[in-house]
């Protein structure tokens, strides 16, 4: 059982750095807290199933664009940062950070399995003293109604032998400005032990915290924030249709709209949401609220409105071929520019592009891509099919050779300039073309 002397004896190790760090998953959001810990001088263990991420760290090598080779070797050749696919050392962290997906499943509902492996992990490894985090989204409860059962079924009590606390990632890939340092860390538990324990953990690497009262409440941040940009996303993509067929430009309302210093904030449209966070959580309350018998109306129809961008821009390809090239999509060359779910980054996840690929393909159209962050892509659940393909070489004589060009992703490192000029028909889904400068004679938005 816990004591005020050992709650403080591990508080004193925490602050001082002296404390192990272990974190569970080194993806978009355990790498960056790894390097968060280790650059300050903590000791910090990383865990991951995937035996060629701790490969990559040993040798000081990056798997992650976003963080250089240089930042990685700094600490793991000094041994600060280690990493291991063996579950089995769970017993040496103090501080434990589960940082593991949690996606939908085909029926829209919560996929926890990730979640639930590895809190079976830790269980048969938990020891006493030990301060576990749960980082992965996920509904209002999470916590509670799902984790902390399976760590007390060895008999150990949450908050009398062992510390538990959920703090929602908020990581945005390719942001320069708000990183893991600079954005601040939410911070819930049910009871006071743990909630200060957590707080001192991302304290220690100079991070800013915001404690709230309970676990479910931390949880319900999360979601908020996602349910906040899902919605306000879904409102500009259905105005983007509405003032279409006006023939007033969206992205020209929106510049203007936004000199009002008070009481609007910008969103944009795009051709569909992707990333982890956005096209997800929302669902997970979505699923949830059902359980005290309540419908989520405005989340359901800013789901359907997004998830119908795709479809949307592919019609608008369709039309753009037919009256500008009197061809039609089937038989056509399509060049998709970029792949990312957004810009500047090389992560795909449940990026937008590979859904339409598929639905152009779907009409026997021919696509290929151009990504200067994605060379090829990755494997995916949802599009495995897709899997291994890679992208052209830039060539403006290729270029030409395309009946249409699909801006999806609007990387800085292309030139729309020169794509624009070259291009028989650009099909622009971002404004990236407008926003360049380029010759919108050949240009359509979608």
């Amino acid at each position: 059982m816990i004591t005020d002397q050992k709650l403080d004896v591990l508080l004193q190790r925490i602050r001082k750095k002296e404390a192990l760090i272990g974190v569970i998953g080194l993806g978009y959001v355990g790498l960056p807290i790894c390097l968060a810990f280790a650059e300050v001088g903590a000791r910090v263990l990383g865990f991951d199933k995937d035996p060629a991420k701790p490969a990559s760290i040993a040798r000081g090598e990056t798997y992650l664009k976003q963080f250089s080779s240089e930042r990685i070797a700094a600490v793991s050749q000094t041994g600060t940062f280690t990493a291991t696919t063996d579950m089995g050392r769970l017993t040496e962290p103090d501080v434990i950070l589960i940082c593991v997906p949690t996606p939908l499943t085909k029926h829209q509902e919560p996929d926890l399995s990730f979640v639930v492996a590895t809190a079976e992990a830790i269980a048969a490894c938990l020891r006493p003293d030990q301060l576990i985090i749960l980082e992965s989204t996920s509904y209002p409860g999470t916590t509670n109604e799902v984790v902390k059962p399976i760590f007390e079924r060895g008999g150990l009590k949450s908050g009398l032998d062992f510390f538990l606390a959920f703090s929602p990632e908020r990581e945005d890939p390719g942001n320069e400005i708000h990183n893991t340092l600079t954005t601040p860390k939410v911070v819930g538990a049910d009871d006071p032990a743990s909630r200060a324990l957590a707080c001192a953990a991302y304290e220690s690497y100079g991070g800013l915290t915001v404690p709230v009262s309970s676990s479910a409440t931390a949880e319900a941040v999360k979601i908020t924030e996602n349910v906040f940009r899902a919605v306000n996303i879904a409102l500009v993509n259905e105005l983007k249709v509405v003032y279409s067929r006006m023939g007033i430009d969206v992205w020209e309302v929106i510049e203007a709209a936004k000199t009002k210093p008070f009481g609007y904030m910008p969103f944009y449209p795009g051709p569909g949401l992707g990333g982890h966070c956005i096209p997800i959580d929302p669902f997970y309350l979505t699923w949830k609220a059902r359980e005290f018998g309540m419908s989520t109306r405005f989340i359901e129809l800013a789901g359907q409105i997004n998830t119908s961008m795709p479809d949307y821009v592919v019609a608008q390809l369709s039309s753009a071929l037919d009256q500008r090239m009197q061809k039609g999509l089937c038989g056509s060359r399509i060049l998709v520019i970029g792949i990312a779910y957004k810009k500047n980054i090389d992560d795909t996840r449940e990026s937008p592009a590979l859904l339409l690929i598929e639905k152009l393909e779907a009409r026997s159209a021919m696509v290929e891509f151009y990504d200067p962050h994605c060379a090829t892509i990755p494997m995916t659940r949802e599009h495995a099919s897709l899997a291994g393909r890679s992208s052209i070489e830039w060539d403006p004589v290729e270029i030409s050779k395309f009946d249409a060009v699909l801006i999806v992703t609007d990387h800085d490192a292309v030139d729309y300039v020169e794509l624009a000029s070259k291009a028989k028909l650009v099909v622009d889904a971002r404004n990236a073309c407008v926003r360049a400068g380029a010759d919108l004679s050949k240009v359509v938005p979608a």
